[in-house]
């Protein structure tokens, strides 16, 4: 595999959870980077491997500043950070308006992003945390270089009704003249934030919508709605993220993501293990 992008329609339904979830038990190695344009989140919540404070000025920031002057997939490697627990992360912008610099270099990054998993040096799948997506998304050039796009929802029926709706814009942008084809790129795909005892159902019925909508997304999977598992990782609350159930439940999807696409995802270097953000506190 190569690029995933994690983003929402509206509001907070966990994207930035899934996206950190999912980077520390990726079944290879991971690189989770904050490209989310409102900016970074994981600067105020980890620390850094030798525990102290991540360096807020190296990460999404001074990689657009590289990728100016063109950008290999290895280069990447320079602008990335350990946090304790041993997730890679590119820390994201400090706020909104220093995205307005990078508008130009998102087909950069996410070219370099997608190259980075067949690097001979230090191979890696990337797990972007795109944050909540627009009429008109500024990270439409990542999302162009994706493998997957995944889509993060709640289940309220307003919030099904929008992912639905977002599904068949996104599509229409990134495959124009590709609509209704096999195999086409990126694949979208919907991920929902449900209690455990209503995913199968509630599942069935957004899929019964995106197939009405003639839309090309499904439901790839369901993470568990777990406020205290979301503070473990987070770092505000004790206990083990690896045994919560929301981690379990992204194993789950994780897992079943290699085994539907890994095979056409398929690059040379692997790692394996939970990676899991620890030492994390509050605001720093």
């Amino acid at each position: 595999m190569a690029l995933i992008a994690i983003a929402a329609d509206k509001g907070s339904p966990g994207v930035t959870t899934t996206a950190v979830a999912l980077a520390a038990v990726w079944p290879r190695r991971a690189l989770l980077a904050e490209a989310d344009p409102a900016g970074g989140d994981l600067v105020y919540r980890c620390a850094a491997a030798h525990g102290g404070p991540l360096d807020p000025n190296t990460g999404m920031l001074s990689l657009a500043a590289t990728a100016r002057r063109g950008l290999v997939a290895e280069q990447v490697w320079d602008h990335a950070q350990p946090v304790s627990g041993g997730l890679e992360v590119l820390v994201g912008l400090g706020n909104s308006e220093q995205s307005t610099g990078l508008a130009g270099v998102w087909p950069v990054l996410g070219s370099a992003f997608a190259g980075l998993a067949g690097s001979q040096h230090g191979a890696a799948d990337v797990i972007a945390d795109c944050g909540r997506i627009g009429v008109d998304p500024v990270v439409t050039g990542l999302f162009a270089q994706a493998s997957l796009v995944l889509l993060v929802s709640r289940t309220e029926p307003e919030q099904l009704a929008r992912v639905r709706d977002r599904a068949a814009a996104l599509s229409a942008r990134l495959h124009g003249a590709q609509r209704g084809t096999a195999h086409i790129t990126p694949l979208i795909g919907v991920v929902l934030v449900v209690d455990a005892r209503d995913s199968a159902k509630i599942a069935g019925q957004m899929n019964d919508m995106l197939v009405a909508s003639q839309s090309v997304a499904r439901v790839v999977g369901v993470v568990a709605h777990d406020p205290a598992g979301a503070g473990q990782l987070a770092g505000r609350r004790r206990g083990s993220a690896a045994k919560s159930l929301l981690v379990r439940s992204v194993r789950k999807v994780a897992a079943d993501l290699h085994q539907q696409f890994g095979a056409a995802w398929a690059a040379t270097g692997a790692g394996t293990g939970t990676r899991m953000p620890d030492g994390a506190g509050g605001p720093r």
